[in-house]
């Protein structure tokens, strides 16, 4: 059961990725969100996606909810 999970969650993986390097080459680029660190410096770029990483969270909690009241 693990393993089919981790084998579909990878592989959806791939896809989402090749999706943003699809994405990338029209336009489309990640811009960060209003609580986001970015700090730039002459051969330094560091990001802590603090607000995105909470906006993920939120999305697949309240995604792994609603997928074990449908299995109920």
């Amino acid at each position: 059961m693990i393993g089919k999970f981790l084998l579909g969650f990878g592989i959806f993986l791939v896809l989402l990725g090749g999706l943003l390097v699809i994405a990338g080459k029209f336009g489309f680029s990640w811009k960060p969100l209003p609580g986001d660190i970015v700090i730039k410096r002459d051969n330094f770029v560091f990001v802590a996606p603090i607000a995105t990483s909470l906006l993920i969270s939120l999305a697949l909690t309240i995604l792994l909810w609603l997928l074990s009241i449908i299995r109920r």
